[in-house]
């Protein structure tokens, strides 16, 4: 029996595809979490897509807002306290940020297949990872008991699992990590969905079995088309499985565009900062000073109170508006990329063979 599903008509059962529209786009999304000290503005202004087909990475420090904007997508966090302020996000080109539970309740599986970055607490110890994955698969197919069955064994077999028809009755206390997380991307891929999102899928794993995850991701997309959407702060795994990469800090998009363009010459401060905490380049020490704080972000860049290249203008108005580096396609946060400024002063990126040595170095490979 086949994994695949019927193809998706739509995303809920009564939405129509825009097949010129982007598989996922994300527009100035805002959201902010209500707390005794005040309004957090976990993420204020993402903009971004993913295409059928194409892997993103949103990769940036802790605390810049990268899970929370993979949560929103599906409204997956709290609420409350937590709430989508402003911005859209569509699905096939149709917007689903205002839509009831259940009609969310419908993409999740469905559509958007999540993957999280702890598989001990995503699976419940309390039932088997073979019911588990029946269970994903019956909440959104009109299948009986022995065709879910028969779809878990292929599941389990596509993701890795040897002898996979023995493990149904299996516990995840039973279960490796590696294990628990081959589980956990079965469960992702239950229904088929158009668009996974992984959130540090490979952060509590082994370097050996992480290449093995990523491998198994990479194979999986390309066989089903999907989209992929990958939430990291290593900058390794970012260069050996994206396409596109979406630099974040703070709440806000510091830089975006193709990875080889972003690893080859960064554009922001933000984004040579974190290059260059990367094996054989700089001291491989943190990057001075902290994340401002989410309840009282300041004026301007954002990454302003840090960066190295800082003028009297970066701590005026809002976050500078994105701006072409080399095409449309490659972008930046930054008043150094104004029409009246030299660029050229945060240009200066390191040479390439150099920067490739030290992605090589922390496990890392282009595509």
């Amino acid at each position: 029996m086949s994994t695949n599903t019927d193809d998706h008509d739509d995303i809920t059962g009564t939405d129509s595809i825009d097949e010129s529209a982007p598989l996922l786009e994300v527009s100035n999304l805002c959201t902010y979490f209500d707390t005794d000290q005040g309004v957090v503005k976990a993420v204020d202004g993402v903009s971004l897509t993913v295409e059928r087909g194409e892997t993103v990475a949103i990769v940036g420090e802790s605390g810049s807002g990268k899970t929370v904007t993979s949560e929103s997508i599906t409204q997956l966090f709290k609420q409350p306290p937590g709430y989508i302020a402003d911005g859209s996000v569509a699905i096939d080109g149709n917007e689903v940020t205002h839509r009831s539970e259940d009609e969310l309740g419908q993409i999740r599986g469905r559509t958007v297949g999540h993957i999280f970055q702890n598989p001990q607490g995503a699976l419940n110890p309390v039932y088997t990872v073979g019911w588990q994955i029946r269970e994903a698969i019956q909440l959104h197919r009109d299948v009986t008991d022995e065709e879910a069955t028969e779809l878990t064994v292929e599941l389990l077999t596509q993701v890795g699992i040897p002898e996979a028809s023995s493990r149904l009755d299996d516990y995840p206390h039973e279960l490796s990590g590696g294990m628990k997380q081959r589980v956990i991307i079965a469960m992702a891929l239950a229904c088929d969905p158009d668009l996974l999102i992984a959130d540090e899928p490979t952060t509590a794993l082994d370097v050996t079995i992480q290449a093995q995850i990523l491998e198994l991701l990479n194979r999986l997309q390309e066989k089903r088309d999907m989209g992929l959407l990958f939430i990291t702060h290593d900058l390794g795994v970012v260069a050996n499985i994206a396409d596109r990469v979406v630099v974040m800090y703070a709440g806000k998009v510091m830089e975006r565009g193709p990875v080889e363009a972003v690893f080859e010459s960064p554009s922001h401060p933000y984004t040579k900062a974190l290059l260059e905490c990367l094996p054989g380049e700089g001291t491989l020490g943190g990057i001075p000073g902290e994340l401002p704080d989410p309840r009282s972000p300041p004026g301007g860049c954002r990454f302003a109170s840090r960066c190295e290249y800082t003028l009297e203008e970066c701590h005026q108005g809002g976050q500078p508006s994105m701006a072409a580096v080399d095409g449309d396609d490659h972008q930046v946060s930054c008043v150094h990329y104004r029409p009246e400024m030299d660029s050229s002063v945060v240009r200066d990126a390191p040479p390439e063979e150099q920067l490739t040595d030290d992605v090589s170095a922390d496990g890392g490979k282009r595509r």
